[in-house]
């Protein structure tokens, strides 16, 4: 059995979510105690629960301590399978933060996984589901994952309700994410949405992103404005993404009540700037959700970021207990270069 304290590093959910999915792949018996411990509501929520739950279905696990609150839960692991499956956050808990729990599992699995999940789309404290549409899949797509989502409708606080479809195509061998430079600015792109929400917003939001986006090449940001059925309830996000070369970065904020569409945007203008006048071969929150594809693939992967995350911190830390890797994290001018390779016997 593998004992992982769950207070350790950021002390959060990402921390659970891995560590199931990576007992699930080493087929190995997990104990996290303390769940959730740094949080100001510790324990098990219901989008913890929902993705613990994906998790088990797709490894036949038994788990003790699945209730909400619960601060300890046991998983024990049997053998991976594929086929179709459905899951409900059952509120408006992060669909996006379930499939970062389940899909390093589907991606080990040997049959073709299809899965429906219920739940939040653009959910605060969580990637947006266009973030993880045109930013984290494009990426993973270039270690060879072969994964496609469908959106069917979005869903928001406090209702939920959004759906989705994911597809795993079976046999993928992840490769190494080796992405040492990178390729020169070719497009800026970006969706700002609202779903039953007056149309001006999402004008405002993209607009004030415009402003704070370089000029060259000509940013192109999509508006949507949205109702049922395309969505349950009120809310909206705005994305945006950079391609250079064959590199994608990212960077999102979800709508909130009381906070101006110009300064959503304006802030999430500014940081992609951030990210594109860094250098990075990756964003800060791709760099967080591709260390275990990176560990996962075996041979020597390597990035840098303009910052290093608690979050970030915490996955190699707990990586290297599941998995024969080892990262090096070095400065290298404003820069952090991030490297997972085997480790030495």
């Amino acid at each position: 059995m593998i004992e992982i304290d769950g207070s350790y590093g950021e002390g959060g959910g990402q921390l659970l979510r891995t560590a199931v999915a990576l007992a699930a792949i080493t087929g190995q018996t997990l104990r996290v105690r303390n769940v959730r411990a740094r949080r100001s509501n510790p324990g098990l929520a219901a989008q913890h629960l929902a993705a613990v739950k994906a998790v088990a279905a797709l490894c036949d696990a038994e788990v003790e301590g699945l209730q909400v609150k619960s601060q300890e839960i046991v998983f024990r692991p049997d053998r991976l399978r594929g086929g179709q499956f459905q899951f409900d956050v059952g509120t408006a808990g992060s669909m996006t933060l379930v499939l970062q729990a389940v899909l390093p599992v589907a991606l080990m699995c040997k049959e073709r996984l299809v899965m429906g999940i219920t739940g939040g789309t653009d959910v605060r404290a969580a990637p947006p589901l266009d973030y993880f549409r045109y930013v984290f899949l494009p990426l993973l797509s270039l270690m060879g994952g072969r994964v496609s989502l469908h959106l069917v409708k979005r869903g928001y606080y406090p209702r939920g309700g959004g759906e989705v479809k994911v597809e795993v195509e079976p046999g993928a061998r992840l490769r190494p994410l080796a992405l040492e430079t990178r390729g020169p600015l070719s497009e800026v792109r970006g969706i700002a949405h609202v779903s039953n929400l007056p149309t001006h917003i999402t004008a405002r939001m993209a607009r004030a992103a415009l402003e704070a986006l370089p000029p060259v090449p000509a940013p192109q940001i999509e508006q949507q404005q949205l109702a049922w059925p395309q969505a349950i309830g009120q809310g909206g996000a705005i994305v945006l993404w950079a391609h250079c070369g064959h590199d994608v970065l990212g960077a999102a904020t979800t709508a909130q009540r009381g906070v101006p569409a110009e300064r959503l945007g304006d802030e999430v203008g500014r940081a992609l700037c951030a990210e594109i006048e860094s250098g990075a071969t990756l964003d800060v929150h791709a760099a967080d959700q591709l260390l275990v594809y990176a560990a996962l693939a075996g041979g020597p992967s390597h990035f840098t970021v303009r910052t290093l995350s608690s979050h970030a911190s915490t996955a190699m830390w707990l990586i290297e207990r599941f998995l024969p890797v080892e990262f090096g994290v070095a400065q290298v001018g404003q820069l952090w270069r991030v490297d997972c390779r085997p480790r030495l016997p």
